[in-house]
């Protein structure tokens, strides 16, 4: 096996080798964990680097999922939880659980199906799939998937929306282009990514070389090295327009007139106000998993910070989060906090290692978990939860105060 360790900002090239060992089967995996432990001893060690890496020293990331478990919960006792219903919408589309596939990258690294085979687990889970604009195959392709694929207990109750993620282009008409082709491909919804001006350092995804084969199917960005390394996420962000602004949103309308707007990556209080202001349909607090810039906030906080200082921001835009989520407990606390859905990005790399089938499995995991932790705290359905199933106090001291002042100012702003 060829070493990927190499000196600090080494590219290093990689040829064969034997992390592409047996996978244990499907059904000895009984945790997120064990499916990121399977991924880390398999997947190539591009693949690896690609997908697990994040911003500089990954403080952003590894916060993201330690979090939430100093958020404590407060169950409730002796109610009738024998029938729990996990059901809820998104943008009016009804799903069966809340939770969703976040926007991922090139997927194709990990399994060839690539985001073909994540658009089919989301439709036998009845859940919602975000499509990336770096995703290994045309939105088309993926949709065409998602329709074919047959699912035998399907009982027609669910919708299993399409939606498209955008980094806008520096060359406007192309992401225009883009836009009215998600539109015909069936995408029921834009999500904006705006956390990422311009892509994150993330040095083991540069310290090793690309295959220059590598292209997006969706937006035709292709891989290539160069001297600051390997990085996937680098190269293909360069065309990134860094000069996209909250002037640019009715641009963004026009493009696709009718479509929701969902704005990812908003991570302070500040700018969830300024985006029910601007009429957004929803929000995703989110970090870009830690990719982008290190000792942001991680999202639960985030949440918090929007419930001390803009809870009316929940009652007027929808509001999603991803970001560390690896536990139903944790997909619980955050829709204590008022999220409708939670996104699930690197997971359904590491469920993709086995295909549609592992997907499923990895979010089966996930939902299951959640039915369980809402029987023990005495729930049966997502509009029952609140922040009173919750203690975090041992985090609440870390939580900015808006001023008064200062949130007057952003409500009454002129975008």
């Amino acid at each position: 096996m060829t070493s990927v360790s190499g000196k600090a900002g080494a590219l290093v090239s990689i040829g064969s080798d034997d992390r592409q060992a047996a996978k244990p089967s499907l059904d000895t995996l009984i945790s997120t964990h064990d499916f990121e432990l399977v991924a880390s001893k398999t997947f190539s060690p591009k693949a690896w680097a690609f997908v697990s890496s994040a911003a500089t020293d990954l403080y952003t990331k590894q916060r993201n999922a330690t979090t939430f478990s100093r958020i404590r919960l407060r169950p409730r006792a002796l109610r009738d939880v024998s029938k729990v219903d996990l059901g809820t919408t998104m943008l009016g589309h009804r799903i069966r659980a809340p939770l969703f596939c976040s926007p991922v990258a090139m997927s194709k690294l990990v399994h060839e199906e690539g985001e073909k085979d994540v658009s089919r687990a989301c439709k036998a889970l009845g859940i919602a799939h975000c499509v990336s604009t770096s995703a290994s195959y045309p939105l088309e392709e993926i949709a065409s998937a998602m329709r074919a694929h047959r699912v035998l207990d399907d009982d027609g109750g669910f919708e299993v929306p399409l939606f498209f993620q955008l980094y806008v282009d520096k060359n406007r008409e192309n992401s225009r282009r883009l836009l009215q082709r998600a539109r015909d491909a069936g995408a029921k919804a834009i999500f904006l990514t705006i956390d990422a001006p311009v892509p994150g350092k993330r040095e083991a995804d540069e310290r090793i070389r690309s295959d220059e084969g590598l292209s997006s199917g969706m937006s035709g960005v292709g891989v290539k090295n160069d001297a600051k390394g390997g990085g996937i996420g680098r190269v293909m962000g360069g065309y990134i327009d860094a000069s996209m602004s909250w002037r640019d949103l009715a641009w963004l309308r026009s493009c696709v007139p009718g479509l929701p707007v969902v704005l990812k990556g908003v991570q302070t209080c500040e700018d969830a106000i300024l985006a029910a202001g601007a009429g957004v349909d929803a929000i995703v607090v989110s970090n870009h998993g830690g990719r982008s810039l290190d000792t942001s906030s991680e999202s639960v906080m985030v949440l918090l910070e929007m419930h001390r200082n803009c809870p009316e921001v929940f009652r007027s835009v929808e509001v999603y989060v991803d970001g560390g989520i690896t536990r139903g407990t944790d997909v619980f606390k955050a829709l204590c906090l008022g999220v409708k859905a939670v996104g699930i990005g690197r997971g359904q790399l590491y469920g993709l290692n086995y295909g549609h089938e592992g997907v499923a499995r990895y979010i089966e995991i996930l939902r299951d978990e959640l039915e369980t932790t809402m029987k023990m705290c005495g729930a049966t359905s997502i509009d029952q939860l609140h922040p009173g199933y919750l203690n975090s106090l041992s985090i609440d001291h870390k939580i900015p105060t808006l001023d008064p002042a200062t949130k007057l100012a952003l409500i009454k702003s002129k975008l």
